[in-house]
Formats: structure tokens, C-alpha cells, sequence
């Protein structure tokens, strides 16, 4: 059975919340849906908080680390900053480089959600109007978190009144041993047989590689610092791993394990691809939990999403919302002990 309860506000408009079964205690909040903590249990049934988070919430409005939050209309880059939709040029925020990033300026991330308190969760609310950050349409979303057993399930509900652009996602950074250690350790598996390219401002091209003899091959569980420095041009150019694998068929799509503490996360999503942003530049943003500076792979973002770029790299961009249609996606987080 699932508890749902508030345990907080600031500003009479931000709201924190706890769900909590015997199996997870999960932190969030109606600012940018973020979630603030994740309570797993190791192999001895100790539990720790496996994902990283700000010291000072509102210091979401300028850090830039998109820790934890849902981000929005478009996850991930446009190239440009700029998108061409029925005969129209639309000019986005060029908030990374020359591209637009997370939704702009002032994305999902920063906005603060009505909710609902659900048996088992909680809903947020949001409408974005015609305009925001560049965007067409005004969009009604909704972002349901449910606690069921051992899962975490995030379920997403857009419409808009005008064609729109719309690639939801969340950016939880995961360490799986509770902050003792960087990622390099964890195990990473996906069911992926090519990922998608990016140039020197981390933006898919538009090329696709078949994984196969790559160091981005996590068909098989392989340690994320096993390869991380080779000599591989992709690598150079994101510092890492910060490239979008492309699902196959597989139910579960992707899985992360951590052999010290036996925790493993499971992830299933109806969702085409998983961005794998291995915390290549989180050194110098804001502090983290409790004072500590966060450094370079301290975390592992698995963001489940549509191709990035998608508006400028397939002949039929997923990512279109037509009017009156309805967007919907959901993707579980399981979490066992082995």
C-alpha cells in the first residue's frame, strides 16, 4: 500500500511531497516536477538515496543541471534554435551554443505545476500558453508519478490547440550506491543496436551507428567507465556518453546495476530511445545534497524520450503534436536487489 502525504510548501505555491510503499520512499515536488529522492534498498535492506539532487531547490531557475526535473516541450537539442511547422519558421532560445536545450529559457523545469493527490501518487498540472519559449499552441500537460510496489511510474498526457512540437522526459541522475562512489562501476545494459551521432555541440546529426564493435555497445552489461576514455571520436566530442540509444524490440529496455550495493533499476518505457548522459560537465554547478559540490560523473541521467533533433532529422518528426491529438507516454523505474 502506497502513502501519499505532503511534507511541505514554500512561498504558498511550492508544494513537497512523499510517496512511500515498504519497498521505496520517493521525494518531489510541484516545481518542475522534480524529483528530489529516491529511497532503495541495498542487499541488506538498508536504504539509501540513489539519485543526486540541489542543495537549494530554486536553484534550478539558473544552475542548469536539470537535476531531477521534468524538461519540456522539447527534451534534448533543436538544432538551430529554430524549427520550421506548416509553412512557418519558429525561433526557440539558442540556450546551448547555437541550439535550444530542455525547452529554452525557462522550460518545464522551472515552472511551478498544479497538483492532485492521487491513491497512489500524484498528478501535476500544467498549461503552457501559445508562445512560451517560442512555441506554438497552448498546451495542457499533465505528469503523473505512481508509487506501485518496487516501481516508479511517470506517465505524461499533453494537448495543444495548434499543431505543436512536444518530447517530454525526465532528468533524474541516478547513483545507484547512494553518492559513495562516481558511476564508472555501475553496470549499464540497453537494448539498443545503434545510437545516434552528435557533432562538437553534443547535437544528434542525424546520423545513426550500428553499436556493434563500438564503445557504445550495452547490449551486454559492460562497466560505464570501462570505455568511457577511449580514443573514439564520439566520446571526444561529448566528453562521455551523452548520445541517444535507439530501442529494439525488448521489454525492458534498459538496466543499471550496482554490484557493491546489489541494487539494480530497471527500465521499461513505450518511449523509442533513452538519451545516456554519463554527469560529463556537472562540476561547477550548484551544490548539491547537503553542501557537497557535485563532480564529473557523479551521476548517470537515462532520460527516455523521441530522437533528439527529431524536427530535423526524420521525414516524419515524432515529435509533432497535432492539434487536438493527444500525447501520451509512460516509463516504469523498477528497482530490485541482487
Amino acid at each position: 500500500m502506497t502513502k501519499v502525504e505532503i511534507t511541505g510548501q514554500k512561498d504558498n505555491r511550492i508544494v513537497f511531497f512523499e510517496l512511500s510503499n515498504e519497498e521505496l520512499r520517493v521525494k518531489a515536488t510541484n516545481l518542475g516536477c522534480h524529483i528530489l529522492s529516491i529511497f532503495a534498498k541495498d542487499r541488506s535492506g538498508k536504504a539509501e538515496d540513489v539519485v543526486l539532487g540541489l542543495e537549494d531547490l530554486e536553484d534550478c531557475y539558473h544552475d542548469g543541471t536539470y537535476m531531477g526535473a521534468v524538461v519540456g516541450r522539447v527534451a534534448n537539442r533543436i538544432g538551430g534554435a529554430k524549427f520550421d511547422l506548416n509553412g512557418e519558421t519558429y525561433h526557440l532560445a539558442a540556450n546551448n551554443g547555437p541550439n535550444s536545450l530542455h525547452g529554452g529559457n525557462a522550460g518545464f523545469d522551472q515552472k511551478v505545476f498544479e497538483y492532485e493527490i492521487l491513491e497512489n501518487g500524484v498528478r501535476f498540472i500544467y498549461l503552457s500558453p501559445d508562445g512560451e519559449e517560442g512555441y506554438p499552441g497552448s498546451m495542457y500537460l499533465k505528469v503523473t508519478y505512481l508509487l506501485e510496489g518496487n516501481t516508479l511510474k511517470l506517465k505524461y498526457d499533453a494537448v495543444s490547440d495548434q499543431d505543436t512540437l512536444v518530447n517530454i522526459t525526465n532528468h533524474t541522475y541516478f547513483n545507484l550506491t547512494g553518492g559513495k562512489d562516481k558511476i564508472y562501476h555501475h553496470q549499464l545494459k540497453v537494448a539498443a543496436d545503434q545510437f545516434a551521432c552528435v557533432d562538437a555541440d553534443c547535437l544528434a546529426t542525424g546520423e545513426f551507428r550500428d553499436v556493434d564493435g563500438t564503445p557504445f555497445d550495452f547490449r551486454q552489461f559492460h562497466e560505464i567507465g570501462e570505455r568511457i576514455e577511449e580514443e573514439e571520436e564520439q566520446l571526444k566530442l561529448a566528453g562521455g556518453y551523452d548520445h541517444s540509444f535507439v530501442f529494439d524490440s525488448s521489454e525492458d529496455q534498459a538496466e543499471l546495476y550496482d554490484p557493491e550495493s546489489g541494487r539494480k533499476l530497471v527500465i521499461s518505457t513505450t518511449l523509442p530511445a533513452m538519451q545516456v548522459y554519463t554527469g560529463n560537465f556537472l562540476a561547477g554547478s550548484a551544490n548539491g545534497k547537503h553542501g557537497k559540490p557535485y563532480e564529473n560523473r557523479d551521476g548517470v541521467a537515462l532520460e527516455t524520450q523521441f530522437l533528439p533533433n527529431s524536427i530535423h532529422i526524420e521525414k516524419e518528426p515524432k515529435v509533432i503534436l497535432r492539434k487536438g491529438e493527444q500525447y501520451q507516454s509512460e516509463t516504469s523505474f523498477r528497482f530490485e536487489v541482487e
